[in-house]
């Protein structure tokens, strides 16, 4: 994409509901992300946090409900919405005879994207010079195009120290709107604030006070 810090970016969910079958997953969830005020998506294990990524990625249609993308006042369509966000989730699977370069020059072929990027995104993710490290290629996937959304389900998933400094870094990146689903007290107080997703769904709102973050 072009240069990120010349777009205005507004991620929205309005009234979100998701069901299975008879079983409520996600029950009348609303948020809005921008750039610079990063959202931890906390609960418990089963109450419906990845799915709701998903659904804010495009990837999952909610059965109720909506999910816009504004980039300098216009909507994404449907059709480039999934396209327009990076998400990293646990659930990505990889090729594993190929290197870490041969499956980001796949992505780019699949995606009519340049392969200018490449270089850079492994550097940035430290695979420049090294093989193997999964979970630092699912980054690296998500972040070859550059997107102005980036969804993070799990980021900290399996990596080292330094590749949760990594996660640090894109967290804090104020360029982009980013939404974290995690557990992990580290990585929730990375972000501005929280939305807890609790039994059937339903939410629960906190600022950064409320994390422990704020303050001096």
């Amino acid at each position: 994409m072009n240069d990120r810090r010349q777009h205005t970016v507004r991620l929205r969910a309005q009234n979100v509901t998701m069901r299975y079958g008879f079983r409520p997953v996600l029950r009348d969830l609303s948020l809005e992300v921008i750039p610079g005020d990063p959202v931890a998506i906390v609960g418990p294990n089963g109450a419906g946090k990845s799915t709701f990524v998903r659904i804010l990625a495009g990837v999952l249609t909610p059965t109720a409900g909506t999910v816009s993308l504004e980039i300098n006042g216009a909507e994404v369509s449907d059709e480039a919405h999934a396209h327009t966000v990076g998400l990293v989730t646990p659930d990505l699977q990889l090729y594993p005879p190929l290197t870490a370069r041969e499956t980001l020059d796949f992505l780019a072929q699949v995606r009519g994207i340049s392969r200018e990027g490449i270089a850079p995104v492994l550097d940035r993710v430290g695979l420049a010079d090294r093989a193997g490290m999964r979970q630092r290629l699912r980054i690296a996937t998500a972040l070859l195009h550059d997107p102005p959304v980036l969804l993070l389900d799990e980021p900290g998933a399996t990596l080292d120290p330094a590749g949760r400094e990594l996660v640090a870094r894109l967290v804090a990146d104020s360029t982009r709107a980013v939404v974290v689903a995690t557990n992990d007290p580290e990585e929730v107080a990375l972000c501005a604030r929280s939305v807890s997703v609790v039994s059937s769904g339903r939410k629960r709102q906190r600022r950064e006070a409320d994390l422990g973050t704020g303050g001096a």
